[in-house]
């Protein structure tokens, strides 16, 4: 498969509006990725943390790809890497994945925040099933992730308040809806706002997380960030299924996490301890 090159354009869209579309990108894989997303499930229960998936909350697991074979591959795949190394650079690294099976809606939120001079994060998903704007595909509020700037400032002020604070349901905040069908690749910065409403308690979905290297200085904010992935459940960043498959291309997008991750196994004992279940997202 030949290599996969963004264009100017698209990344100076991205940081300008914070998302990027590609429709039908991986049409021909999407198949056997549905197939080995329900496998992985099946074999670890069919929802969240060993019990069936019922419809009422989100089930998810992480790390998710690694759990595969095959979807660990996609990490390998022309396509996805050019996406990641267009917006992220040639050495960038591979984050933890989360699959999951939503239920309901998903309020306005960004995942996490990251500063104008952190390395930037971003998600690429893959929803599995048709998605439109009343049944729970993905908004974005274009812009809504630039540090710094006053109408992100104000949105991460105001909107968990939107009904209040400008008298309109969440649903109703003006937003780009971006409907999909499988195949589809959505990929947005981890700063910029988004949410879902109308979706079934069934939806299918699968994240990839990556971020840009992080210098040599800035390893401690690596290690910090990392601390999240206790909440899991879990002794490394990645699965051995990852690790042990990784040719050296894939390899160099995992070394500084692996590197880094040696403090998260007695993070997550103490997680353990602490919590009645694996967090759900």
């Amino acid at each position: 498969m030949p290599d996969f090159t963004l264009t100017e354009q698209q990344q100076t869209f991205f940081k300008t509006f914070g998302f990027l579309a590609f429709p039908g990108l991986l049409r021909d894989r999407i198949d056997e990725i549905i197939r080995e997303f329900e496998a992985v499930f099946a074999q670890r229960g069919g929802g969240h943390a060993g019990k069936p998936h019922e419809g009422k909350q989100r089930s998810c697991i992480v790390p998710f790809l690694d759990q595969s074979v095959l979807l660990s591959s996609l990490l390998d795949d022309p396509r996805i890497h050019g996406i990641a190394a267009g917006l992220l650079g040639d050495d960038f690294n591979y984050m933890p994945s989360d699959g999951n099976y939503y239920s309901g809606d998903t309020g306005w939120h960004s995942d996490g925040w990251h500063r104008e001079t952190d390395p930037v994060h971003l998600k690429i998903a893959f929803y599995l099933d048709p998605l439109t704007r009343s049944t729970g595909c993905l908004r974005v509020i274009p812009g809504s992730h630039r540090d710094g700037d006053a109408f992100a400032a104000a949105l991460t002020r105001e909107l968990g308040g939107a009904e209040q604070t400008w008298g309109v349901p969440g649903r109703d905040v003006p937003a780009v809806a971006l409907e999909t069908v499988p195949g589809d690749i959505l990929v947005f910065n981890h700063n910029t706002k988004h949410a879902a409403f109308g979706g079934s308690g069934w939806r299918r979905m699968f994240t990839m997380n990556c971020c840009q290297r992080y210098p040599e200085a800035r390893l401690p904010e690596l290690r910090e960030y990392l601390k999240g992935i206790s909440r899991f459940w879990v002794e490394r960043a990645y699965g051995e299924i990852m690790m042990n498959t990784a040719g050296p291309g894939r390899r160099r997008h995992l070394e500084q996490v692996m590197a880094n991750d040696g403090h998260i196994a007695a993070l997550s004992r103490q997680a353990r301890a602490a919590m009645t279940e694996p967090s759900r997202g």
